[in-house]
């Protein structure tokens, strides 16, 4: 567990103590570097807005899905501002539990938000989140340890060619890995790599009956293929390794390819903390034989408002300054183009100081324009969600099945054992919520 914040610290803008008559503002929010990197901008929102003082609560991932995911069920009303994803926007407004965003002002410029982007964030037509960041999935390479080995890296790589390369860049004495890949027991965890790469090894979740098949020729490759990968080409502790600990793994010039997200581009090309500036590839998500490219996912953190709290005029104000086109800009000019936050406005992406500033901004476009959350799999099922299953029970259904996986990731079962062990498993959730008719 890992914090980056102290939880439940407030962070006082512009004054050393909290005006009586001022509104406190908690967010509850994903400990990422983009994350990090807007609260250490915020005072700039305190200059326009000085009578809103903001309480940061960061935290690692699955920690804060677990807290958000408590709090708004129950309506705690622990938090005012929640960072989640566009696999809870939907099934939330739904169910009631965030507010519209319809008073984010005129300068936000919705119209701006790329069209994928836009349609996983709204509901009925409405946004109910704003997103701060977008990504997709691509392949990541050290182009000088390919060039040393002979290598070169397809524009359109196969599973088969990555698991050859892996294997012959895998130096295990010299602590290099040729392929580092989420082992972090999850459904956004493990997960979310194994679901898009299940996906492009021709899997599903679920047939039309919503009965599990992952007794399927398909998911037995799938499954087969990655522990066999981590095993032979991964470092030691995979089945515990996440987003984060990945990429510190990369950028320390310990792994020589990552299939992660694109997200990630930004902090390989910083020179204050990587090692490998300058010797980075990117390439498309792998795809399975003549398949075609199904594993890209769509994913993007947002800025969303639980209806238990009463401070909602405040809370749009700050998501409207957090997430609208000068964010961009001010992130520019206190770090530089290539760490605005990706992946959420055609703006960016017309801009030529950015596309010039982030080689890697064309391939993170291109990823996210070509997932297809509405038909994510080779053949037709009846779920939309690339590295997940938009249904409320795919948390704790994901849950259950990454610790199934991670386990035989570590030998503790093999394969098919786990492969029938998540089966089972979720047939029976699945029958308990009342999917799959018995008989």
């Amino acid at each position: 567990m890992r914090f980056s914040a102290i939880v439940g610290v407030a962070t006082l803008i512009g004054t050393t103590s909290t005006s009586m008559s001022a509104e406190v503002l908690t967010i509850a929010a994903v400990d990422n570097a983009d994350m990090v990197r807007m609260q250490e901008l915020t005072d700039d929102f305190a200059a326009r807005n000085p009578g809103i003082h903001l309480n940061w609560v960061l935290l690692e991932e699955s920690v804060l899905r677990q807290k958000i995911s408590t709090d708004i069920e129950t309506r705690g009303g622990q938090f005012d501002i929640i960072a989640i994803g566009n696999y809870e926007v939907p099934i939330w407004a739904r169910q009631g539990w965030l507010q519209p965003l319809d008073a984010l002002g005129d300068t936000y410029d919705e119209d701006d938000l790329l069209p994928a982007i836009r349609k996983a964030v709204s509901y009925r037509g409405k946004l109910y989140a704003s997103p701060f960041y977008g990504e997709s999935a691509m392949l990541m390479y050290r182009t000088d340890l390919f060039r040393d080995a002979g290598l070169e890296m397809p524009p359109s790589p196969t599973w088969t060619f990555v698991r050859d390369a892996a294997l012959k860049l895998t130096d295990k004495v010299a602590g290099r890995y040729g392929m580092c890949l989420r082992g972090k027991a999850g459904w956004g965890e493990n997960m979310a790599l194994l679901t898009a790469a299940a996906n492009s090894f021709g899997a599903r979740w679920f047939g039309f009956d919503w009965r599990p098949e992952f007794n399927s020729p398909e998911w037995k490759r799938t499954l087969e293929f990655y522990v066999d990968l981590l095993q032979a080409a991964g470092p030691p502790g995979s089945a515990f390794y996440g987003y984060p600990e990945n990429l510190d793994l990369f950028r320390a010039g310990k792994c020589a390819m990552w299939i992660d997200s694109t997200v990630a581009a930004s902090t390989l090309s910083d020179p204050k903390t990587s090692s490998v500036v300058g010797r980075v590839g990117y390439a498309p998500f792998p795809s399975y034989g003549t398949l075609g490219n199904h594993g890209n996912w769509l994913w993007t953190w947002n800025l969303a408002i639980p209806t238990s709290t009463s401070k909602a005029a405040p809370a749009q104000r700050f998501i409207a300054w957090a997430t609208d086109r000068e964010y961009a800009e001010l992130v520019a000019a206190h770090e530089g183009w290539p760490y605005a936050p990706p992946g959420t406005r055609v703006s960016l992406y017309n801009n030529p100081g950015y596309r010039s500033a982030a080689p890697f901004s064309s391939y993170t476009l291109t990823a996210i324009k070509t997932a297809n959350p509405d038909q994510p799999t080779v053949k037709p099922a009846p779920y939309t969600g690339s590295q997940f299953v938009a249904i409320p029970e795919f948390q704790r259904i994901g849950d259950a099945v990454g610790q199934i996986f991670a386990a035989a990731v570590v030998g503790q079962m093999s394969v098919t054992q786990a492969l029938a062990s998540a089966n089972e498993m979720t047939l029976r959730e699945m029958t308990r919520a009342h999917y799959v008719k018995l008989p």
